[in-house]
């Protein structure tokens, strides 16, 4: 698909396709009612007999508008014009785009982005229908034979932006959006990967062929035998039962023009499927623990999305491949593993196995001497529990951290609640007989999990993402959705201070 920002008249347009918004109940959007001063009142009666009321999502499409040079004019209900938000205009976005791509309409020139959202200008209008635009467009086929086709595809929308000064900025939208589309689609195709083919070397040679793709990334595999030298006995630990050998892949991104700037660095966790081990998991659903590699594969994403923006940020991606099986040579509950920080921990359920991978690679990433870690995880259930599957669970002992990240989210619309992080929740995680339990008992589940993880991160500035309900859907629409790639994207640029305003 193909975007473009330009400004004018609405009327002049020559084009497949216009698309204006209708308010409820029934009230032309400014650039609706230019249309229909034009046509002499065609839309407007249109409106009184009652055609469409403006609710959100609503469409009536109108070919041969009088005085009108474009095809077909494309009315979308945009709900009560005060109450518009987010959410409603994402809804408006992705049903316009179904409606162009069943209408045969290869290109359209669409003005909703010129709609008010209150706390939002012209860049964020347009960042967010281009991502809007491209994830209502997105499908994993490659494993059908048959593939439904489209007779005339969309190929291009062109967005109007209100004044020519802020042609710019709605270009550097479409740019940021792209980029951050495209590691989107990445982080979605390599979660929807079946896991008898997305394996930790699967995982592994992803990472080797993106580094490979841009002159501006290298990478490097650590495989077991690197593990056991580095003493990274609990990550081990995990893949012990399954014969698809553990990789911990490293992305490495240096563009800081500063030569002493410290790198940012991202830690995914790749469990490419997880059978919860010997405490195995009950079989409804199994299927979809292929998805506990959202972590890394949302690494993966966001490592391309710099590469494309090009960002002066140094950034690591670190995609903990590993897989959790029974076997005769599984771990079990009881056993008591020596993590690479030198902490012990007392296995008392090996489905609490991410925390497991998670602390050696935390520990890992101290060489790096990172100015942040971020960890992303499909960490808990308790967290979907929790949060559902609206909001990613956001944890820091650092205020200022959480904040940034809060911020990220709010701005990218790619939702996340922080939780507390209280000391007395490391009671929960004694132990009689090691340093550390690896689960704290039934309550507070995604809270103790990122306390675990605390406990190796005392060296650097640290948070936790668990994207457990946030990172794929369930039901008819199963399928990896690619958050939070838009998220910390969002954080980079903010740390790239880049300006999203004139």
């Amino acid at each position: 698909m193909e975007f473009s920002v330009k400004n004018g008249s609405v009327e002049k347009q020559r084009t497949a396709c216009l698309v204006v918004g209708v308010f409820e109940p029934r009230r032309l959007s400014a650039s609706a009612e230019q249309l229909d001063n034009i046509s002499k009142g065609y839309i407007s009666a249109l409106l009184r007999r009652g055609d469409i009321e403006g609710k959100v999502g609503q469409t009536l499409l109108l070919h041969h508008v009088p005085n009108i040079p474009a095809d077909r004019i494309l009315l979308v209900g945009c709900g009560k014009e005060r109450e518009l938000d987010e959410r409603q205009y994402k809804q408006i976005i992705q049903k316009m785009v179904k409606v162009l791509n069943e209408t045969g309409s290869m290109e359209a020139i669409c003005y909703l982005t010129g709609l008010h959202i209150k706390g939002r200008n012209v860049y964020w209008n347009v960042r967010l229908a281009v991502e809007a635009a491209q994830e209502s467009l997105y499908s994993f086929t490659q494993f059908k034979r048959v593939k439904t086709e489209i007779r005339r595809e969309l190929r291009k929308i062109v967005f109007n932006v209100p004044m020519r000064r802020e042609l710019p900025l709605a270009e550097s939208a479409i740019q940021h959006a792209m980029a951050i589309s495209n590691g989107i689609k990445e982080t979605k195709d390599l979660a929807n990967m079946p896991p008898n083919i997305c394996t930790p070397r699967y995982l592994a040679d992803k990472a080797i062929e993106l580094a490979q793709s841009y002159d501006s990334l290298n990478s490097h595999v650590v495989d077991e035998q690197q593990m056991e030298k580095l003493g990274m006995k609990s990550y081990l630990a995990v893949s012990q039962g399954s014969r698809n050998e553990a990789f911990m892949s490293i992305i490495e991104f240096k563009n800081n023009p500063d030569p002493d700037a410290k790198p940012i660095v991202l830690v995914g966790k790749g469990l490419t499927f997880d059978s919860g081990g010997i405490s195995l998991k009950p079989g409804a659903g199994m299927d979809e623990m292929k998805y506990d590699m959202c972590g890394a594969a949302t690494v993966y994403g966001v490592m391309k999305a710099v590469a494309e923006l090009n960002l002066p940020l140094n950034v690591i991606g670190v995609l903990a491949g590993c897989e959790n099986l029974p076997g005769g040579n599984a771990y079990r509950p009881g056993d008591i593993l020596t993590t690479m920080s030198g902490l012990t921990v007392e296995v008392l359920n090996t489905d609490a196995e991410g925390r497991l991978v998670l602390c050696d690679a935390l520990t890992y990433v101290e060489r790096f001497d990172p100015e942040v870690v971020i960890d992303i995880a499909t960490l808990t259930g308790a967290c979907v529990v929790a949060l559902a599957s609206v909001n990613s669970g956001l944890f820091s002992p650092l205020n200022n951290l959480a904040n940034e990240l809060q911020n990220a989210a709010d701005q990218s619309n790619d939702k996340a609640w922080r939780l507390p992080m209280n000391d007395e929740y490391n009671d929960l995680l004694k132990s009689n007989f090691a340093d550390l339990a690896n689960v704290g008992g039934r309550w507070g589940g995604a809270i103790t999990a990122a306390c675990f993880l605390a406990n190796f991160t005392k060296k650097y500035n640290w948070a936790h993402l668990d994207i457990a309900g946030t990172a794929w859907k369930q039901g008819a629409d199963k399928g990896a959705t690619g958050r939070p790639v838009s998220l910390l994207v969002q954080f980079l640029l903010n740390r790239a201070n880049v300006k999203f305003d004139i």
